[in-house]
């Protein structure tokens, strides 16, 4: 119970003010100047000056369109000889952000409404109608079943379906890609940047290009890096993938254009900077169902007025272009915030050194003596005197 009322009383009726104690000492003063050193130098060169600790900042809003351009020539037994532009294989025609080249296909032509024997598998392989039931649907099935077993070849029998005749085969994927032409398609990206804290605005076609440029040029990271022009091929190559071997099942790729900007400089210093990447899983060999695909159809009526369609599954290359970026611009407020924090993380140097001073030196005991000084109330002490007396 004394201690504890001791301590209550000291608590209370103590009062602790800093004292500044000289002491010479060449290890406890280099080592004073080496922190505030450090601090100095990490508030100067890495707040302010790396970090640009001055500048307020503002975050990019932009907006891009893309178009495609290229022709490709094929000539297969089942399509023969035709031409393919971009109409033919950017699909959709728009994406927001985003263009898909269609690079490989499987096309199921002249497809109509009808009864026909579903693809062999597991499900569908029958030896007799008891084997189909009327009605099932399976989540791999191309139609309805209606309960018949019917040839799918001299070899196999299949439940019949009513769907789309002849059904979909999509087990062989054609190798090397069907439109293995499109590596040297390219893509022009119009991107439009704004920081509004700032009312700056810019765009990736620098003022300086001309007509007559955009027609001849074709970006290169070393030659050419502000062309707004890209060749297919060459992206996939920049992100370290081959193009041949990701036409085959397509992928997804990033398009990256970064727009940091110093805006204390001149607006001719900001300059987008692109990176590739692809964004898909890489490694095919063990991931279930790799690359990027989807099915369009196209619709018409045959000689006899019959709803007729060809199915097209798409593979290619899905190339999103993604915008970042950070502009900076003096401003007197964070400025101020940041050498008064410096200043204030001086007073860590006195802290450190205090803690070596007085508890791990050798002579510890002797600085406290120094450091610390007990005086009495100043009242209570001339009570004290005069009763003495």
């Amino acid at each position: 119970m004394a201690g504890c009322a001791a301590a209550l009383s000291s608590f209370f009726f103590e009062y602790d003010t800093p004292r500044i104690v000289l002491i010479r000492s060449r290890k406890v003063g280099l080592m004073n100047r080496a922190v505030q050193l450090l601090i100095l130098a990490y508030v100067i060169g890495w707040v302010l000056v790396w970090e640009k600790g001055y500048q307020t900042s503002d975050s990019v809003i932009s907006s891009i369109t893309i178009k495609a351009k290229g022709v490709a020539l094929t000539n297969t037994s089942e399509l023969g000889l035709r031409i393919w532009d971009v109409a033919d294989y950017v699909v959709p025609a728009q994406q927001e952000d985003a263009l898909f080249v269609m690079t490989n296909m499987i096309a199921t032509l002249n497809q109509q409404q009808s009864t026909c024997a579903e693809l062999p598998d597991a499900k569908t392989v029958c030896t007799s109608d008891d084997n189909c039931t009327f009605g099932s649907i399976h989540v791999h099935s191309n139609g309805v079943a209606t309960g018949r077993c019917v040839n799918f070849n001299i070899h196999v029998k299949t439940c019949e379906v009513i769907a789309w005749c002849p059904v979909e085969d999509d087990t062989y994927v054609p190798q090397p890609a069907f439109l293995k032409a499109a590596e040297n398609f390219t893509l022009l990206i119009k991107n439009h940047i704004w920081y509004p804290k700032f009312n700056f605005s810019k765009r990736n076609i620098l003022p300086n290009t001309n007509a007559t440029y955009l027609k001849s040029c074709v970006y290169d990271a070393k030659t050419d890096p502000f062309c707004p022009i890209f060749r297919l091929g060459q992206i996939v190559e920049s992100a370290g993938q081959n193009f041949g071997q990701m036409a085959v099942k397509g992928g997804i790729m990033g398009i990256q254009i970064n727009w940091n900007c110093n805006l204390d400089r001149s607006s001719s210093h900001c300059l987008p900077k692109y990176s590739f990447h692809r964004l898909d899983n890489q490694d095919s060999e063990h991931t279930v169902s790799p690359g990027y695909n989807f099915r369009f159809a196209k619709y018409y009526k045959d000689a006899n007025g019959t709803e007729t369609r060809t199915l097209i599954k798409a593979y290619g290359i899905r190339f999103d272009v993604i915008v970042f970026g950070k502009a900076g611009k003096f401003d007197i407020i964070p400025t101020m915030i940041n050498i008064g924090s410096g200043l204030a993380l001086l007073g860590v140097a006195t802290v450190l050194c205090d803690i070596i001073v007085l508890y791990l030196m050798k002579k510890r005991l002797y600085y406290r003596e120094k450091k610390y000084k007990y005086v009495e109330d100043y009242d209570q002490g001339l009570i004290d005197t005069f009763r003495n007396e």
